[in-house]
């Protein structure tokens, strides 16, 4: 391993640990503590941003600096792939679309009695990540690979993997048997179960 993917696993590690910490609802809290209740308002658009900004060089570091070519998928598979990321991107799309308030920062930040009830809607019907599922679908089905973007993307599958985790566990403190009943019901990444709406929004 070359001393230039040492500093591109640090570097990610460092993004990893900046996105976290964000991201955990104990930050969160001590922000709001801090400023105030109108920081609700702007957290969100200070979180996107700053991510924004700590991948822009991550993100330049592959493209200038790909590595080795390990393989290269031409036609007609390629465009096979393309088509798989096109529907990871429309699953995205979906899960921003069909989230349910627990989704947002003013949710989380509330106290439990104050949460609105779990109700979900459309692609949560089928899977509870489907970030997830689309980031490494998105991810794998680039049709080259290289060096530094293999390891760049075993770091970054685990750390969605990891991140859905967290996420849920904080969805479970938040809303307990209602939650519970809902991962019982529809799976995290992989849609094999039929909608089951109806049964978890009971």
């Amino acid at each position: 391993m070359s001393w230039f993917i040492l500093i591109q696993v640090a570097y990610f590690v460092a993004f990893a640990a900046i996105h976290s910490l964000l991201a955990d609802r104990q930050f969160k809290n001590f922000i709001r503590h801090f400023f105030g209740q109108e920081m609700d308002r702007w957290y969100m658009k200070f979180f996107i941003l700053t991510v924004a900004i700590t991948i822009i060089p991550l993100i330049l570091m592959m493209i200038l600096f790909p590595g080795k070519k390990l393989y290269a998928v031409h036609s007609p598979w390629r465009w096979l792939m393309f088509l798989g990321q096109i529907l990871a991107g429309l699953g995205i799309i979906l899960g921003f679309k069909d989230a349910n308030p627990r989704f947002s920062i003013s949710q989380q930040l509330s106290k439990a009695e104050e949460v609105e009830p779990l109700r979900n809607r459309g692609i949560y019907c089928f899977v509870r990540d489907p970030f997830l599922l689309s980031g490494l679908v998105s991810m794998w089905l680039t049709p080259f690979m290289t060096t530094r973007l293999f390891v760049i993307y075993i770091l970054t599958s685990v750390y969605l993997y990891l991140g859905s985790l967290h996420w849920e566990s904080r969805l479970l403190a938040q809303f307990g048997k209602e939650y519970k009943n809902y991962q019982t019901k529809v799976p995290r990444m992989i849609p094999w179960k039929r909608n089951r709406c109806s049964e978890t929004n009971e």
